[in-house]
This record gives C-alpha cells, sequence and structure tokens, in this order.
C-alpha cells in the first residue's frame, strides 16, 4: 500500500489504496472501512507535509485498520508529520511514537514508552482504570 513518489494522482491513490474499482461510486454506496480509504486518499492527493486525522480507525476492518496504519507509517518515513486523534488505548504503544495526552490541559507528551504510562492515563481518564498489561 505505499505510496511512491509517481503515484501521487488521483488514480494512482485509488490504486494504492485498493479503491481503484470504487472510483465511479458514491461515497454513500460504499462500506464504512472503504469511506475510510476514500476520507484518506483525498488527504493524500494534497500531498501535505502535516495531516491531522480525528480517528481514522474507527468503524474499519482489521484489513482496513491494517492498510491505513501502513500508509501511515510509509507517510512517517517519507517525512511527514501525521496527528492522530486516537482512542484505543489497547493499540497505542503499538501504532504510535509518541503521544499527547489531554483532558482540558496537556497531561503528557513525548515519546510513547515514556509518557503513556499507566498513572499519565489514570491523570487523563480519571477514576481507577484497570490498565491494559493487566487485562
Amino acid at each position: 500500500m505505499a505510496i511512491q513518489a509517481g503515484q501521487r494522482t488521483r488514480d494512482g491513490i485509488a490504486r494504492s489504496m485498493g479503491m481503484a474499482d470504487y472510483a465511479d461510486r458514491q461515497i454513500s454506496q460504499l462500506s464504512g472501512g472503504q469511506q475510510q480509504r476514500v476520507f484518506l486518499a483525498r488527504a493524500l492527493v494534497q500531498n501535505a507535509d502535516l495531516y491531522f486525522m480525528d480517528e481514522p480507525l474507527v468503524g474499519v476492518d482489521a484489513a482496513t485498520e491494517t492498510a491505513i496504519m501502513t500508509t501511515l507509517k510509509h507517510l512517517k518515513s517519507a517525512g511527514k508529520t501525521v496527528m492522530v486523534v486516537h482512542h484505543d488505548l489497547l493499540t497505542v504503544e503499538d501504532y504510535f511514537d509518541h503521544v499527547m495526552l489531554l483532558n482540558k490541559t496537556i497531561v503528557g507528551y513525548g515519546k510513547t514508552k515514556d509518557i503513556f504510562t499507566k498513572e499519565n492515563v489514570q491523570r487523563t481518564y480519571g477514576g481507577t482504570l484497570r490498565w491494559m498489561k493487566e487485562a
């Protein structure tokens, strides 16, 4: 799914996202995962240096989640910055190398291994949480 420099056209990105066969369909005719791929492809065609994404993995199947994360990793390796709102605490450590925890103000920001701790997550979400590694 990696997008090469020569694929930055609408058709090239649609092909790399596995959506070329659906290019002529209305977005309402696509599944949730297909819609997410189209939204990501629409952003990628801009070839920006900075991408903000709000919950790009919500409502997608495992194959689409893998495809999206592969694309985000490729963007990173191409020198792009990607900021993602993500609430699935079980996958944060696997998917992101830096994290910002917010609760009205910044609770913590930095390398995931340093910031994504039980204490910081509890400060962010409040109350008592069952820590993921114990689950």
